[in-house]
C-alpha cells in the first residue's frame, strides 16, 4: 500500500507526514487495520524499541472543581457519582504513588481537580513531591494542576518536577464546543510556561467526543508544533451524569487508527495510551502496544482499569518489556532537545525550537460539584446519529472506589 510506505519510510527517518496523509490513516478500512498497525509498529519499534514506559496516576484532590469540561466526571454540575474529597495529605499521597512504583510505574503523574492551583497548593504539591522523593529519588514525577501561572511552573521544576500535564483535549475550532469557562488559548499558554521552565511538556487529546477527522489531525499537529515530549492518547469514557455520557463513538477499530496517526505524525515522541483504553479497545489492547510506547497502570482519576498486574501479563504477553528506572524514554537526539528547554529559554522559545526539530497524559483540570449547570455550559457536540441503546455500553464504565482517597489498596 503506497501511503503506508511512505509513512513508514518518513517515521523511520523521524519525518512528519502531511495532513492529507494523516487523514488519509484516519481513513483506512477494517480490512487494512493490521497493515496500518503494522506500519505504526515499525516506526515505534525503531524509536522504542519494544519497551513500554508505565505510568501512574495519585489523584491528589477529587471533583470540586468550577470548570465546565463536558468529558470530565469531575466537572462543574456532574452528577457522576465519583469519589469527592480534598487534598491529600503527602504522606497518604507517598503511599498512593510507592504502590504504583512497586508495580513498575517509573512515572507518578499528581494531579488535583480545579481550575488552577494557588500558590498554597504549589506548596502542598512541594511538600507530596519531597515524600515520594524520599522514598525513591529515581521515580520521575508529572504534575497536573490545571492553568498556571506566572513563576508556578519554575517552582515546580526547581521542588523536582519533571515534567508537568496540561492536555489541549481537542482542535481549537472546536474547543468552545466542550468547554466555556476557559479557552484553547489558555491550554496553549500553559503548556508553553510548563515548556519555558524547563518542565518536559505532557500534552495529549480526548478522542471520542463527537470530533471529526479534521479535528484529530488538528489537534495532534499542534501538540507536534508545541513541543510536547509526551502525547498522552486519551478515549472518553462516557459518564453518567455528564454532557457527553451518551456520546459512544468508537470502536476498537477506530482506536488502534487514531493511535497510528499519532504515531506517524509524531515517530520520536513518547505516545502514551491513557484513559479509556479498556473501555473501547478492550481486547485489542496488546495491538495499542505495537503502536504506542507508554500506558497508565491500574487505576485511573476517577474510573477503575484493569488489574494492574494484568496490564503486566499483557505486556509480557504481547512481546514487550517494561521499561527500567535507568533507561531514557526518548531517543537521544529528542532527550536533547528536551534538555535544552530548561537552559533559560523562554517559553515561546521552547515550543518553536521543539518544533523545528521534531516534537511529541491523561489528565486536565476537570472537577464536579454536585449542582445543576450553568445554562451556558458547553453541550454535547451533535452527532449525526446516536447509538442505539445496546451499543450504550456503560457497564464498561466502572467508579474507582479504591486507592487514593479510600481506605482500600490501591490497583497497582
Amino acid at each position: 500500500m503506497d501511503l503506508l510506505d511512505t509513512l513508514t519510510a518518513k517515521g523511520l527517518r523521524g519525518e512528519v507526514p502531511t495532513r492529507e496523509e494523516a487523514l488519509a490513516v484516519l481513513a483506512t478500512t477494517d480490512d487494512e487495520l493490521l497493515d496500518v498497525v503494522a506500519a505504526a509498529g515499525k516506526v515505534r519499534r525503531r524509536w522504542f524499541g519494544r519497551r513500554v514506559k508505565l505510568n501512574y496516576l495519585v489523584n491528589l484532590k477529587s471533583g470540586l472543581c468550577p470548570e465546565d469540561c463536558s468529558y470530565c466526571s469531575q466537572r462543574l454540575g456532574s452528577k457522576a457519582e465519583i469519589l469527592k474529597y480534598t487534598w491529600l495529605k503527602p504522606d497518604q499521597a507517598a503511599d498512593a504513588a510507592r504502590a504504583g512504583v512497586a508495580g513498575g510505574a517509573k512515572r507518578v503523574c499528581l494531579v488535583a481537580s480545579g481550575r488552577g492551583p494557588t500558590d498554597r497548593d504549589i506548596d502542598r504539591v512541594t511538600d507530596t513531591m519531597a515524600a515520594i522523593k524520599d522514598a525513591d529519588p529515581e521515580v520521575e514525577i508529572c504534575v497536573c494542576l490545571g492553568l498556571l501561572s506566572d513563576n508556578q511552573a519554575e517552582r515546580l521544576k526547581a521542588a523536582g518536577a519533571d515534567a508537568y500535564n496540561h492536555n489541549l483535549n481537542t482542535s481549537e475550532s472546536t474547543y468552545g464546543t466542550i468547554t466555556k469557562t476557559h479557552t484553547y488559548a489558555d491550554r496553549v499558554d500553559t503548556v508553553q510556561k510548563a515548556h519555558g521552565a524547563g518542565l518536559s511538556a505532557c500534552s495529549g487529546l480526548i478522542a471520542g467526543m463527537g470530533e471529526s477527522d479534521e479535528d484529530l489531525v488538528d489537534v495532534v499537529f499542534a501538540l507536534r508544533e508545541l513541543g510536547s515530549d509526551s502525547v498522552p492518547v486519551n478515549f472518553l469514557i462516557p459518564f453518567e451524569g455528564t454532557p457527553l455520557a451518551k456520546e459512544w463513538n468508537l470502536t476498537p477499530q477506530r482506536c488502534l487508527r487514531i493511535l497510528a496517526m499519532v504515531r506517524f505524525v509524531n515517530p520520536d515522541t513518547e505516545v502514551r495510551i491513557a484513559g479509556g483504553r479498556e473501555v473501547h479497545l478492550r481486547t485489542m489492547q496488546p495491538l495499542g502496544l505495537h503502536i504506542a510506547n507508554s500506558i497508565f497502570l491500574g487505576d485511573y482519576l476517577t474510573s477503575e482499569g484493569q488489574a494492574g498486574q494484568a496490564d503486566l501479563d499483557m505486556i509480557k504477553d504481547a512481546g514487550f518489556e517494561v521499561e527500567g528506572a535507568g533507561e531514557a524514554t526518548l531517543p537521544r537526539h529528542r532527550a536533547d532537545i528536551a534538555a535544552a528547554s530548561s537552559c533559560g529559554t523562554t517559553a515561546s522559545g521552547c515550543g518553536t525550537a521543539a518544533s523545528a526539530c521534531g516534537s511529541g497524559g491523561g489528565c486536565g483540570p476537570c472537577g464536579g460539584h454536585a449542582h445543576d449547570a450553568p445554562e451556558d455550559a458547553p453541550a454535547a457536540p451533535e452527532t449525526t446519529e446516536a447509538p442505539d441503546d445496546d451499543e450504550l455500553r456503560s457497564d464498561l464504565v466502572k467508579v474507582r472506589r479504591r486507592g487514593a482517597g479510600t481506605e482500600l489498596a490501591p490497583n497497582a
